[in-house]
């Protein structure tokens, strides 16, 4: 009997298998409908090569425990069992598409895009770290898009694996060149078959971000996994801003941190991640806003809307941004998203203001700018005394 028909067997009535999925890694993926409430689930079956060295009593104990993770970033499991000796999990089937499907379409994303999936993925990690859960398999495959959402597969299942390896279980693994884990997005520690913590997750945090932000991974020529192990051991990436300048330094900085060889040099927490991604980003320079606001008036609305997009993701922007991104939007006619960027830059003014100098000719441009000054006025502005743009037309 093959697998999906013991698998079926094994599931009875409950669950019926409707198709196979590819690229499970450690696992055989199927997508199956839940009887009772009839919904579609996953069901992923380990491999024979893996199953052979863990014990699936106490794989499914620890699954169990897997499955009180209950945040809105992580897929939860479901249940667990065995079939045929071989160890099951199911979780709930996501609508969308993978991280790896996206990056494979469009290759780098746009700025906004890649951080928001970052933020997200890095709120999945800051709940499971301080629950004591590891991923240690953190990669584009992993990471599920789903209405505007990243959500992270698989929570708890390398810890159960591991919790379960029965006597020479370790050895069977490395005999049949199974390991867990991904060499492209293994930490250096973990690599090196060394003890891991939450942070080896960071580092597969960072390799994420890189390829999201560049298009691809820093070590994509290693083509073997000992070439990809000793990069990861050796090499240090070139920075992302040096590859894609649009990228703020402060992210690109985000991201060297997170991929530190050494632990005690990356983030102590996830945590600390996604406050960075989430707050505004120093070095954001309004030099961006003012690229846009000179493709608009060229008539480059494509160019334009790109900065846009991604400046939009790194809200709050300082307030000469704001101005900037104001001027860009009213040049492309969209007046009602000119009006909030005007009201960001007027509270974001209110907390720069102490380290303004008003004195500087650059600040007296603003006066010359009929668009801006009626657009100051129907919000309460004065703009005589509220100067902000910096860019004379081209």
């Amino acid at each position: 009997m093959d697998l999906r028909a013991q698998l079926q067997a094994t599931l009875g009535d409950a669950y019926t298998l409707e198709r196979e999925l590819g690229g499970g890694g450690m696992s055989r993926v199927f997508v199956a409908e839940e009887a009772a409430l009839r919904r579609k689930v996953v069901v992923k079956v380990l491999l024979p090569e893996l199953a052979a060295g863990i014990s699936a009593e106490r794989f499914r104990r620890e699954v169990l425990v897997a499955a009180s993770l209950q945040q809105a970033n992580i897929v939860p499991l479901h249940a667990a069992g065995e079939t045929g000796g071989l160890p099951y999990y199911t979780m709930p089937f996501v609508e969308g598409e993978s991280l790896r499907a996206r990056l494979s379409e469009k290759g780098a994303l746009p700025v906004a895009e890649a951080v928001s999936i970052l933020r997200d993925v890095a709120k999945a990690l800051a709940y499971s770290h301080e629950r004591g859960i590891v991923h240690r398999d953190i990669k584009p495959d992993n990471v599920l898009l789903s209405g505007g959402t990243a959500v992270v597969t698989d929570f708890g299942i390398a810890k159960a694996i591991v919790a379960s390896l029965t006597e020479g279980g370790a050895d069977s693994l490395t005999q049949t060149g199974l390991s867990l884990g991904t060499p492209a997005y293994m930490a250096p520690e973990q690599a090196a078959g060394e003890e891991v913590d939450h942070r080896a997750d960071l580092y597969s945090l960072g390799l994420l971000g890189y390829e999201m932000l560049t298009g691809r991974h820093p070590f994509a020529s290693r083509t073997s996994a000992r070439q990809m192990i000793g990069a990861q051991l050796g090499e240090r990436p070139t920075p992302v801003h040096e590859i894609r300048a649009e990228v703020p330094r402060a992210l690109s900085a985000v991201i060297t941190a997170c991929l530190e060889k050494d632990p005690a040099l990356r983030p102590q927490s996830a945590r600390d991640r996604k406050a960075r991604l989430g707050a505004r980003i120093p070095g954001t320079p309004p030099w961006n806003g003012f690229a846009a606001y000179a493709y608009a008036v060229a008539g480059d609305r494509a160019s334009a809307s790109r900065i846009l997009r991604d400046l939009q993701a790194l809200h709050p922007q300082p307030w000469l941004t704001e101005t900037a991104i104001a001027e860009t939007q009213l040049a492309l006619g969209d007046t009602s998203a000119a009006f909030e960027a005007l009201d960001r830059a007027t509270a974001a003014h209110e907390m720069w203001t102490p380290f303004l100098n008003l004195n500087d000719p650059m600040f007296d441009i603003a006066r010359k700018s009929a668009r801006f000054a009626a657009l100051a006025r129907r919000v309460g502005l004065d703009p005589n005394t509220f100067t902000t743009s910096v860019l004379r037309k081209p």
